[in-house]
């Protein structure tokens, strides 16, 4: 038997002899088989017609006696979507300069010219406004805004797109327009602007819109891009699924208006959910009403926003708060309280004369929550 170095089989033109046994006992090598040569292991009975090169026959032989036919091994599910995500991104990159957007903060680009040019006529700017940015990523929205306003302060966390920001407008006249601040805007302390315009991170949608409302002096209108679920809870009216206490805190102080809805695919890279475009308008003046204590009683309420009031202040916990709170409002008047004083039997009294023992917190408007909370404090319970 001849052979080449690697112990294949030479080509045919070299001529064979039979193989001899392995020294340790195995089978002996087959000769290759010759054109046309009966064979019952292969279809049709015949061997294929022999490569020229380097392939073991006796190996192929063998493999095919034992297992039979080479099944393909199974692609698991969701193999493809992965490589599809893995190319869009690539093209993504590419498009950004290169830039990978980390969406564990919430960097989701809005990408479509359209509903930019739509949120910026949404927010009616003049030229004379200084419009806040929360979030402006590569610039997409900071560029129109400059073109509009006369100054635009963005508040952006990552440097590198700070970096993008600034290389998109350098040497042009909207670089002195610009106003850029790094770091995290609910730790920042705002300046002064008659508008706010942003395509929000949303996982700080609850705290912004709460400091955003909270801020002096008064800002004229914002426009802002939440996840979906969040903008309906914005707006949501008294009996509504979607009713709670975001909804009740957000109108007392501002009135608010869905605008338009935003898909997914405008945005790169895409998000899980759907987005829309809210308007803020802040009350000017606020309410007379002092927040903290309009919070404490909002919250009690909606932690079960099914049960009637009655049963909501049934909580140990609630009656602990309020009996320490009146016990320090009686202190400061020199109010003598009672030795058999039960602070449970004062909240259903003030709940029956109010007229709201059996309402829900569900189907309650701000003007019952406001009678409630006066009537409360008449009766020297504060939530405060």
């Amino acid at each position: 038997m001849t052979t080449i170095p690697g112990g294949h089989w030479a080509p045919r033109s070299v001529p064979f002899r039979e193989a001899e046994p392995r020294a340790n006992g195995g089978r002996p090598h087959s000769p290759p088989p010759r054109d046309g040569e009966w064979c019952r292991h292969f279809p049709g009975g015949k061997f294929p017609r022999v490569v020229r090169g380097v392939r073991l026959w006796s190996s192929l032989i063998s493999k095919t006696c034992r297992t039979g036919p080479v099944v393909m091994p199974k692609i698991k599910p969701g193999t493809s979507g992965r490589r599809r995500d893995r190319l869009e991104q690539s093209r993504e990159l590419k498009s950004a300069g290169g830039l990978m957007f980390n969406t564990g903060i919430g960097q989701h680009i809005l990408k479509n010219p359209l509903i930019v040019n739509s949120i910026i006529d949404k927010a009616a700017l003049r030229p004379t406004d200084v419009v806040l940015e929360v979030g402006p990523g590569t610039g997409n929205m900071t560029v129109k805004l400059l073109e509009k306003a006369k100054k635009v302060i963005a508040c952006e966390l990552d440097p590198r797109l700070v970096a993008e920001l600034h290389k998109r407008v350098q040497g042009t006249p909207l670089a002195s327009k610009l106003q850029v601040l790094v770091g995290d805007v609910l730790k920042t302390d705002l300046p002064f602007f008659d508008a706010c315009v942003a395509n929000l991170p949303y996982q700080i949608s609850s705290p912004f819109v709460f400091k955003l409302l909270l801020h002096r002096p008064f800002f004229r209108c914002a426009i802002l891009m939440f996840q979906r679920e969040f903008a309906l809870r914005l707006v949501a009216k008294p009996g509504d699924k979607l009713y709670c206490r975001l909804s009740i805190n957000t109108q007392l102080l501002a009135r608010v208006d869905h605008l338009m809805k935003v898909g997914k695919n405008n945005f790169r890279p895409p998000p899980k959910v759907e987005s829309s475009v809210v308007r803020i308008e802040p009350k000017n003046p606020p309410p007379p009403i002092n927040f903290q204590e309009w919070d404490g009683l909002v919250r009690i309420t909606f932690v079960r926003k099914n049960k009637t009031l009655s049963a909501a202040f049934k909580s140990s916990a609630v009656q602990q708060l309020l009996e320490k709170n009146y016990r320090i409002h009686c202190s400061l008047h020199n109010i003598i309280i009672p030795e058999d004083f039960s602070i449970a039997d004062k909240i259903q009294q003030i709940l029956t004369s109010t007229g709201f023992s059996d309402k829900r917190a569900r189907s309650m408007d701000i003007d019952d929550f406001i009678r409630l909370l006066h009537g409360f404090n008449a009766e020297g319970i504060h939530f405060s």
